[in-house]
């Protein structure tokens, strides 16, 4: 999810120049070559580096709620190997270089075992030099961009992440549009502020007309607009099959009403960005009749609902898919602490070895060349307001992941 490069890769130069005359540095340090952090005492100290304010604090705050109750759950049946886990929070404030500072109070100073967060892909690139030269693991709930794990070709040791990438969300809905909707003829509707969403569209043609289908038109918006009529008045003459439209449930909501208002029927598909119930509230039910995305999970789906029970226990209201991948997060790291203790490269090498795991969103195994789970995805249908599972993809294997 988000990911603008520029922008964290100047905000990470800035803060590791800033942090590099402290005594513990964000550009390698005397605690990262001794090999990361470990427990010590009756607890396991982990840090959640998450947007609690700025622009994607709802997206920080929903996942950090996943993983607390992850933890409180670990915590309540007699914590790991005899220790509780405590959680140490440090806000992220939705940008690069607070991402960076935090990160870097964290494994300073509170000395944790490993981080969760933050919850975007720019944020989570940010930190991870920091995390990396001082061997601390990182698991990023919704990061979704390649680059989070993977640069020039080589995977980053001690980044890892709890959700699927971009590409397999633009090739599942690519395909869906071609043979499930037989459509031939798709529009893209990209929010050109976000490199999530051009992304996401570039893969989505290319799969799309390899399929044999064809990308009519291109249009673009920014985020937060209120108005997409104009565009939208453009994009009907073009009388497609499907609509793409990559971005996030507060957009999403306004353009799939506004497009109804227009008279614009044909189905408009998404990803996981549009994977929140406000989506009904803004958009209204009549207008998502005919709308299709692809996320984590169904609510539907009998493995999930422990996690979805616990969650509504917790917080007295459903969880969104920032709180379940914050969730999975947790339990892929207590996963990887039960089985070997608190050292961080410890940690490290277990989270690359989880095979099988059952976390909150189903069944979750990492592919250890590229540390991306191998998970399932399931397509929704909204029909009246009401969700209801249209397809489930099943994991592919690492050789396919790659």
């Amino acid at each position: 999810m988000f990911f603008s490069k520029k922008k964290f890769r100047l905000a990470s130069m800035i803060a590791c120049g800033i942090l590099a005359s402290a005594l513990f540095t964000g550009c390698g340090g005397e605690q990262g070559n001794s090999g990361g952090n470990s427990a010590s005492g009756d607890e396991i100290v982990i840090g959640a580096n998450f947007e609690l304010t700025g622009n994607h604090a709802q997206y920080g705050a929903n996942a950090n709620n996943g993983l607390k109750l992850a933890i409180k759950e670990v915590n309540d049946a007699g914590g790991v190997n005899g220790k509780k886990i405590k959680i140490v929070e440090a806000d992220a404030k939705s940008e690069a270089a607070e991402s960076v500072n935090a990160a870097t109070k964290l494994i300073s100073d509170d000395k944790v075992v490993a981080l969760i967060g933050p919850a975007v892909t720019a944020n989570v690139i940010a930190e991870s030099q920091v995390a990396t030269d001082n061997k601390v693991p990182i698991i990023a709930p919704a990061a979704t961009n390649p680059d989070v794990t993977v640069e020039n070709g080589q995977v980053k040791p001690f980044v890892f992440r709890s959700c699927f990438i971009d590409p397999q969300q633009s090739e599942v809905m690519a395909q869906f549009a071609a043979k499930d909707l037989n459509a031939k003829t798709a529009v893209l509707y990209l929010d050109s502020s976000s490199d999530y969403s051009k992304s996401l569209g570039k893969i989505f043609k290319e799969k799309f007309e390899a399929d044999g289908g064809q990308v009519v038109m291109e249009e673009a918006f920014l985020a937060k607009d209120q108005d997409f009529k104009a565009a939208l008045t453009k994009i009907q003459t073009a009388n497609a099959d499907v609509i793409f439209v990559p971005a996030y449930y507060e957009e999403v909501g306004k353009i799939v009403k506004q497009a109804r208002e227009l008279g614009i029927t044909a189905a408009i598909l998404g990803t996981d960005g549009w994977d929140d119930t406000k989506v009904v509230d803004i958009a209204g039910k009549d207008a998502l009749n005919n709308t299709f995305f692809c996320t984590h999970y169904f609510e539907g789906d009998e493995e999930v609902q422990g996690f979805i029970k616990a969650y509504q226990a917790e917080y007295n209201t459903d969880p969104n898919v920032f709180a379940a991948l914050g969730y999975d997060a947790g339990k892929m790291l207590v996963n990887a602490i039960e089985r070997d203790g608190t050292d961080s490269e410890k940690i490290r090498a277990n989270v690359e070895n989880i095979t099988d795991l059952m976390v909150g969103t189903g069944k979750i195994t990492m592919d250890p060349a590229t540390h991306n789970p191998i998970k399932g995805i399931v397509v929704i249908e909204t029909k009246d307001g009401v969700r209801s599972l249209r397809t489930k993809i099943a994991p592919v294997t690492p050789a396919e992941n790659k």
